[in-house]
């Protein structure tokens, strides 16, 4: 697999070696000592999976007490994956950096902790597979609105996007 840097050094891009013949393709979606080698010593203990249809956005979301790395795959579809620096103390707190993930590009990213994390849906609809290092606990989860000028997102949004009730009250990023 190859891994790239992106504009927020702590998140990476990752594109994995497939081999495609005319039966389909194979590659590792995950392999343990090759992520740790190259990415983080990261141990993910849950795996999320959600479907979407065109025009959704998910998040802002992270957990507060207990944090998350995050490995973002999709396995149907096209998304627009976004990632925000909330780590008060960072170079790069506030910024953002977002990329397309499709089922078609195998690429994944990774998000550790101290990022917020939201998608779009670019397809009719998207399945997204996502490892996390921590388990979910809904009473921490914390949210940051999809639109929040400060942040600027250039999300790629045809019209108003579908959001949860939740998303839809987020409240603006505050800094620390």
């Amino acid at each position: 697999m190859q891994v790239l840097t992106t504009a927020i050094n702590e998140v990476k891009l990752i594109i994995p070696s497939v081999f495609e013949d005319e039966r389909g393709y194979f590659f590792e979606s995950w392999q343990q000592q090759r992520f740790a080698e190259l990415v983080a010593p990261v141990t993910f203990v849950q795996d999320n999976q959600s479907l979407s249809k065109r025009g959704t956005l998910r998040g802002l979301h992270w957990q507060e007490a207990h944090p998350q790395d995050k490995l973002i795959s999709v396995l149907s579809g096209t998304i627009f994956d976004v990632a925000v620096d909330i780590r008060p103390e960072s170079p790069t707190y506030g910024k953002w950096v977002g990329e397309t993930l499709s089922a078609e590009n195998h690429r994944q990213l990774f998000i550790p902790k101290g990022f917020a994390h939201g998608f779009y849906v670019l397809s009719e609809s998207a399945i997204v597979s996502y490892k996390c290092s921590d388990f979910y606990h809904p009473e921490d989860e914390r949210s940051i609105r999809w639109d929040d000028p400060s942040l600027a997102i250039q999300w790629p949004i045809e019209g108003l996007p579908l959001l949860s009730a939740k998303d839809a009250m987020a409240p603006l990023f505050t800094p620390r």
